[in-house]
């Protein structure tokens, strides 16, 4: 089947216990715009909150469902185990350690690997985290920095990096990434964690580089991960249109592999699928995107609802505890 190659991190979304704590995390420390405040589609009692760059760029989407109870997380295999978030340069990250100093966050020291500075960090409810730097990147472009956060543009982060993978066999994901969904195995390196040094494997697509790539680590000896708040869980990733995700959708179908069908999510359309050790990937859409229903100077302020869920707004924001974003 003629299928044009995954563009990259379309988005990441994660776990939280409190909407509150995330936002002020996200946006006052972090520096990300929230750019649409809106519920889980599947469970309207929970909010889904997007933050990105300055437009919500496919590309830069970090979002979180809101699980009150959720408890904490137990890291194992069978996981997205780390999500890095691009910045503009080498020299951005030394920012970012005073910050991190400033705010009394969880952080290593500037580290190398895969080529690139990275500076990895959790935020307050233990999400593994990384800072990458793009100053030698040469493929996908980062996203616009929110020019009206609490963090100079030029030291901003512009969108997700490498997303990383703990398996307990790498066999099989790898077959879904090089196999499945046409990634090229594009190098490997060591990482000290702890008091132990892993390898990872480093896959890539589309014009590879910081935003198209995911990196695997093989740990068949650790227990399987018990997600909770701290946890991700889906990564998803960039075909171009409706038309590409039809083909993918019969792709699929024609290799037997268990999904979801397309599923309408408003501002993209997505497939979800999990591979053997048990990881979901989602295939999503770069548009219609999030000005659809927002303008831009006003993204993220109010309860955003598709019109498929609109006739039970005032059901849905009875359950929502309000939202302090001013």
């Amino acid at each position: 089947m003629d299928l044009k190659p995954i563009l990259g991190q379309h988005h990441v979304s994660a776990l939280t216990a409190n909407a509150q704590k995330n936002y002020h995390f996200y946006t006052e420390i972090l520096g990300l715009r929230l750019v649409k405040k809106t519920v889980n589609q599947d469970d309207t009692t929970m909010y889904h909150l997007f933050y990105a760059d300055e437009s919500g760029s496919p590309g830069t989407d970090l979002t979180f469902f809101e699980i009150k109870n959720a408890g904490r997380t137990y890291p194992g295999h069978s996981s997205i185990s780390e999500t890095a978030l691009r910045v503009p340069n080498d020299r951005a990250l030394f920012y970012w350690i005073d910050r991190f100093v400033q705010f009394g966050i969880k952080h290593d020291d500037i580290t190398e690997y895969a080529g690139r500075k990275v500076v990895a960090f959790e935020d307050h409810e233990g999400q593994r985290l990384s800072l990458v730097s793009d100053e030698n990147n040469r493929g996908v472009k980062g996203g616009e920095p929110w020019r009206q956060g609490p963090v100079p543009a030029e030291h901003a982060i512009i969108g997700l990096g490498p997303v990383a993978l703990t398996v307990k066999s790498i066999k099989e994901t790898a077959h879904i990434l090089t196999n499945v969904l046409q990634y090229k195995e594009s190098g490997k390196y060591t990482r000290v964690k702890g008091s132990s040094t892993t390898t990872y494997y480093v896959f890539s697509t589309g014009e590879g580089g910081t935003g198209a790539e995911i990196h695997v680590e093989e740990q068949p000896d650790m227990p399987k991960e018990r997600p909770g708040r701290g946890s991700v869980h889906h990564v998803a990733i960039r075909v171009e249109n409706m038309v590409e995700l039809s083909k993918w959708a019969e792709y699929l179908k024609q290799l037997r592999i268990g999904n979801s069908g397309i599923v309408e999510r408003y501002y993209f359309k997505s497939i979800y699928f999990r591979d053997e050790n048990r990881i979901l990937f989602e295939l999503a859409t770069d548009g219609p995107g999030f000005l659809q229903d927002e303008h831009l100077d006003t993204l993220g302020e109010k309860l955003a609802l598709p019109p498929y869920l609109e006739h039970k707004r005032a059901e849905i924001e009875a359950n929502l505890t309000p939202l302090k974003t001013s």
